[in-house]
């Protein structure tokens, strides 16, 4: 006999090669019909597969938080078989579970397209109402080997032998008469998966991420615990495809792309108008909080990268130059390969640390807070770059604290009441923080480690935040506050950063005079608000829809006249409005007024003044507000004194 240890602290005895579908009936046939998995001594198992001994058992059933996992990867598999029974040329390679859902990825020389989706969901459909046992099997590796490679699964022959170390044992899982490499765990059978699935896309991927490999076909999916979940993920996505900032900026005419600047935004007037309001908007809280601004080169000797650690841990996604001058002979090589090796600078940090040292430092000339809006360069590759949310050049609103020990934790604090406050000025107010702690591989001692910790844990504290532990995830160099934001349609997005840094300024040479007359490293605390101009607008354009508040709005207001006659009203209007300190435009074009306050009214203009004879004749506004159907008569005057209110930025309206 064996013993099981259930959750609520009772013990059952259970013949030897009991399940825990046998725990669950024992307990009851209504969890026995609910349950989907088990909990075997805190490891995720199947229901069918006996229990090796005595062990703790928990229960799980579509209500845990693994349930969603377990169905994602059954739904991949069913896929997979789904997709051989309706194409036997198809090989099928690995198909993991991701975010929302999972992929499978096949080899097969006729493209798949997404027309096929719905004769592969009718399949998959079907596989599930089979309701097919999902058995277990293990399966010596040689012998695993020969029989994939006997039924035509090349690429599953090759996973087994590059991957399972020699003699060592294999799982397969059956259903029906098809079967599948993997781990495990699964539901009991096919008719426990939810039929709230669906194909979404398709894509290619090199086999073994190798692009000296194969082009295998990928196909993706989601799949959720009930229909409502399904269609409540779908309708995000579509509000979220509405919301897309690349084409929410096409549309609003703020940016674009192209491949001769891979990575790189070309911003237009209207997009650089916004990117203006958050410069001089960030600009005017570093000031208020104690920040000097400097400027760094692009440019920096490899030498000086090597001192920094970045040329060797960093090097791969740095832009390298030779510092030399191009031939121009046309039979000669351009470069000579001689020269010494510059590289475009990737992140700010180490040229502030020249600036920090270019002088003689005092422990009472501490914290020194350094700000600069450093234009940077990180080689990404061009299959993850990502509109403005994965760039090539990017522009951080970044600044760098130099202080002592005993400064840490009021610095800390001094920056989460900013960057609360900045947030909360956007209306990203869901926000949730982290600690990370050290990780396994790490600069500096212990002691240096537990001081830098509670420094932020106590600052954090001290602020009335909530914070959970990351363990294990801080920098190389020190622990890391990590900021999460959930935007209107509740996507969550890493944004800013704070970082403890010991290593840098040692690195680096970094030194001040102490009360004690002794020299000492300063700590060095990276930190950024926005994180990037670049990712943080994109951010702000599907957070918004495009429809920016006024005082970001890059025009805030059109004057649209009626009539001809009302043009040169509109014209003067417009112009008292625009010295007031408004952006505004006029439309006079010979166009129905019902058209062009649906056509601005795409463009998200917040506000448009509405101009005929009769405000002319009282020189009145009707005002008309973006998503109100209603309009508002104003004198001219009265408008100028108020929309210029209405437009300030919420920290001038602080200072008011």
């Amino acid at each position: 006999m064996i013993k099981v240890s259930l959750p609520d602290g009772s013990v059952r005895e259970f013949a030897e090669g009991a399940s825990p579908f046998d725990v669950a009936s024992s307990i009851s046939n209504s969890l026995a019909k609910k349950a989907i998995a088990a909990r075997v001594d805190g490891e995720l198992r199947d229901l069918m597969r006996p229990l090796d001994g005595d062990a703790r058992v928990e229960i799980v059933t579509p209500n845990d938080a693994e349930s969603l996992d377990l169905i994602r990867h059954d739904a991949a598999h069913v896929l997979a078989q789904a997709v051989q029974a309706l194409y036997p040329d198809t090989q099928v390679t690995i198909g993991p579970v991701i975010d929302d859902g999972f992929y499978y990825d096949f080899a097969r020389e006729t493209p798949f397209s997404t027309e096929d989706f719905d004769r592969i969901e009718a399949k998959m459909r079907e596989i599930v109402d089979a309701d097919y046992p999902i058995v277990r099997e293990v399966w010596e590796k040689d012998e695993a080997i020969s029989m994939f490679r006997k039924i035509g699964e090349d690429y599953k022959a090759q996973i087994i032998d590059d991957i399972i170390p020699p003699g060592e044992a294999i799982t397969l899982y059956r259903q029906g008469d098809w079967f599948d490499l993997c781990r495990g765990p699964h539901l009991p059978s096919t008719g426990k998966l939810p039929k709230a699935f669906k194909l979404m896309k398709l894509a290619g991927a090199y086999w073994r991420g190798d692009s000296k490999n194969e082009m295998l076909q990928r196909m993706y999916g989601t799949a959720w615990g009930n229909e409502k979940d399904l269609k409540a993920h779908l309708e995000r996505l579509e509000e979220a495809e509405k919301r897309d900032h690349r084409k929410v900026g096409a549309a609003l005419d703020l940016f674009h792309f192209q491949p001769e600047a891979q990575g790189s935004v070309f911003w237009h007037p209207k997009g650089f108008m916004i990117w203006r309001q958050l410069e001089a908007y960030i600009r005017r809280q570093q000031d208020a909080d104690g920040y000097v601004e400097v400027k760094t080169p692009q440019l920096l000797n490899s030498v000086f990268w090597e001192q920094s650690g970045h040329w060797s841990k960093f090097r791969e996604n740095m832009f390298v130059v030779p510092d030399e001058i191009p031939s121009t002979e046309e039979d000669g090589p351009i470069l000579t390969g001689d020269s010494d090796l510059m590289a475009l600078k990737p992140m700010n940090c180490p040229a502030h640390v020249q600036i920090f040292k270019n002088g003689q430092r005092s422990y009472r000339d501490l914290p020194i807070r350094m700000a600069e809006f450093g234009c940077c360069h990180r080689n990404e590759a061009h299959g993850a770059l990502h509109g403005l949310m994965r760039v090539r050049q990017m522009t951080q609103d970044d600044a760098h604290i130099f202080c002592r020990e005993d400064q840490i934790a009021d610095e800390t604090l001094r920056f989460l009441q900013l960057f609360e406050r900045v947030y909360g000025d956007f209306g990203l107010s869901e926000i949730s923080y982290k600690l990370a702690t050290r990780p396994e591989m790490r600069a500096g001692s212990d002691e240096t480690w537990e001081r830098a910790e509670k420094a932020l844990s106590d600052a954090l504290t001290a602020a009335g935040m909530a914070f959970e532990i990351a363990e294990g995830e801080g920098a190389f160099y020190g622990p890391k506050l990590e900021f999460h934001l959930t935007d209107a349609i509740g996507r969550t997005w890493q944004c800013g950063t704070f970082q403890l840094d010991y290593v840098l300024p040692d690195r680096l040479d970094a030194e001040y005079t102490g009360s004690d007359g002794a020299k000492h490293r300063p700590v060095m605390l990276h930190r950024a608000v926005f994180g990037t101009f670049e990712r943080f607008m994109g951010i702000l354009i599907e957070n918004y829809a495009g429809a920016f508040p006024l005082w970001l709005s890059p025009v805030q207001v059109v004057v649209a006249a009626i009539t001809d006659a009302a043009n040169d009203y509109a014209l003067e209007a417009a112009a008292a409005l625009r010295k007031a300190g408004l952006r505004v435009e006029t439309d006079l074009r010979n166009e129905k007024i019902n058209y062009k306050v649906r056509e601005h009214s795409v463009q998200k203009v917040p506000i448009i003044a509405v101009v005929g004879g009769r405000e002319a004749e009282e020189r009145t506004l009707a005002l008309r507000r973006l998503g109100s159907q209603g309009q508002q008569m104003m004198g001219l005057d009265e408008a100028c004194v108020t929309l210029v209110q209405e437009a300030l930025a919420p920290d001038l309206k602080r200072a008011e």
